[in-house]
C-alpha cells in the first residue's frame, strides 16, 4: 500500500484537457478572425506588420466615433491622403489621439499568421492577441521558443532511454528526410543542431533541457531568420523541464512514442503540445512513481517508499525528505522539494 505521504509530492500533470491557446497580435497587425468562429489548422487568422511605426493622421479624416484599436485607411481625394511625412496610401491601426491628431501604427510589409491547432475563437483584442479554444489534448512544458507551428512527430532518440545520461542531438543526425517534422530529442540539444533542423525543413524540436547559452543563441538566430526577406517555415523549441540536463521523464516518452507518426502543433502560450486523437488512450502513470526534479540525482525516477522525516542534506541543510528507491537499490533520502509525481 502506498504511503499517504506521497501527497506531499508536487505533482505533474503529463496530459491536460481543452485549453485557450493565445497568439500574440502587435500594434499595427490586423486580425482577420472574429470570437465565435471555428478554425482549422493551417488557417489564416492575422496579417502581422514587420516594419510597424507610428504615423500621425491629420486632423478632419478619422470619423468621430473612432475608438483605439480600429482599422484606418485613408481615403484619396482632391486635397491628398490624411496622412504626414509621406505615409500616402498606408493603413493601419489608430492607436492613441494627441492634440487633436491621431497616431496609428502602419508598415508597408506584412506576413501571416496562421493556426496550427483547430478550435473555436473566443477573444480577439487588438494589439494584444487572438485567443482560441482548441480541441484535443496537451502536454505542458515550460518555455516554447520561435513561432507556433506544426508537423508530424518523430523521435529523433529514445527519449525515456533510462539506461544512459541522456540524448544529446548532434548537428550531423539531421537531414532532409526530417523535413516537416517535430522532432523528439533527449536530454539536450545545441544551438547549432536547432539551427540546422530549420534549415533541413524541421517544423520544432522538443527537448527536456536547454541550457542558457543555447537559448540565446537560438534567440539571435531566430531574430536575424525573422528579419531576413525570405523566411523559413514557422519553426518552435518546446523545453520540457529547464536548463539542466535530464531525460524526458517516462510517462511523457510513453506518450510521445504513441504519438510517433501522427500530426501534432507547437504552441508559445501556454508552451506546449497539442495533439487532437480522441482514439489514443493514455494510461494513467503508477500511483508510486516519482522523479528528482532537481538536486544530486536530477531526471532520475524511482518508486515512493515513505516519509524519512526532517534530514540533514549538503551544507548542513534539513529538509523534510521521503524515502525513494531506484532501481533495485536500498532506499535513499530524497528532499521532498526535489521531488515531483505524475497524474
Amino acid at each position: 500500500m502506498i504511503d499517504s505521504g506521497i501527497g506531499f509530492v508536487a505533482q505533474r500533470t503529463v496530459v491536460e484537457g481543452p485549453v485557450e491557446v493565445r497568439f500574440p497580435l502587435r500594434a499595427g497587425d490586423r486580425a482577420l478572425v472574429a470570437a465565435g468562429e471555428a478554425v482549422v489548422p493551417g488557417a489564416r487568422i492575422a496579417d502581422r506588420v514587420r516594419d510597424a511605426h507610428l504615423v500621425e493622421v491629420t486632423t478632419g479624416t478619422v470619423p468621430e466615433d473612432a475608438r483605439p484599436g480600429d482599422r484606418y485607411a485613408p481615403a484619396v481625394s482632391s486635397q491628398g491622403v490624411g496622412l504626414r511625412r509621406s505615409h500616402a496610401g498606408l493603413a493601419g491601426e489608430l492607436l492613441f489621439e494627441l492634440g487633436g491628431h491621431w497616431r496609428m501604427a502602419a508598415g508597408e510589409h506584412s506576413e501571416q499568421i496562421d493556426t496550427p491547432v483547430a478550435g473555436v475563437v473566443r477573444e480577439v483584442r487588438p494589439g494584444i492577441g487572438i485567443a482560441v479554444r482548441v480541441e484535443g489534448r496537451i502536454i505542458r512544458g515550460v518555455e516554447a521558443l520561435g513561432e507556433p507551428t506544426r508537423g508530424v512527430l518523430a523521435l529523433g532518440a529514445e527519449p525515456g532511454d533510462r539506461s544512459g545520461p541522456g540524448i544529446v542531438l548532434r548537428p550531423g543526425s539531421l537531414d532532409v528526410g526530417l523535413a516537416g517534422t517535430i522532432l523528439v530529442v533527449g536530454s539536450r540539444v545545441d544551438a547549432e543542431s536547432l539551427t540546422r533542423a530549420r534549415a533541413m525543413g524541421l517544423r520544432g524540436v522538443v527537448v527536456a533541457g536547454l541550457a542558457g547559452k543555447e537559448r540565446r543563441d537560438f534567440l539571435a538566430s531566430e531574430a536575424r531568420q525573422r528579419a531576413s526577406l525570405h523566411r523559413l517555415p514557422t519553426f518552435a523549441v518546446l523545453v520540457l523541464d529547464g536548463a539542466v540536463r535530464r531525460r524526458v521523464a517516462s510517462p511523457i516518452a510513453d506518450v510521445f512514442a504513441a504519438l510517433a507518426g501522427r500530426e501534432v502543433a507547437l504552441v508559445t502560450d501556454p508552451p506546449a503540445l497539442v495533439f487532437d486523437e480522441p482514439t489514443i488512450e493514455i494510461e494513467a502513470p503508477p500511483e508510486d512513481l516519482v522523479r528528482v526534479r532537481s538536486g544530486d540525482r536530477v531526471g532520475r525516477e524511482g518508486r515512493w517508499v515513505g516519509l524519512a522525516g526532517l534530514r540533514r542534506f549538503a551544507d548542513g541543510t534539513f529538509l523534510e525528505a521521503g524515502w525513494v528507491r531506484f532501481d533495485d537499490d536500498a532506499p535513499v533520502a530524497v528532499p521532498i522539494a526535489d521531488l515531483e509525481r505524475f497524474a
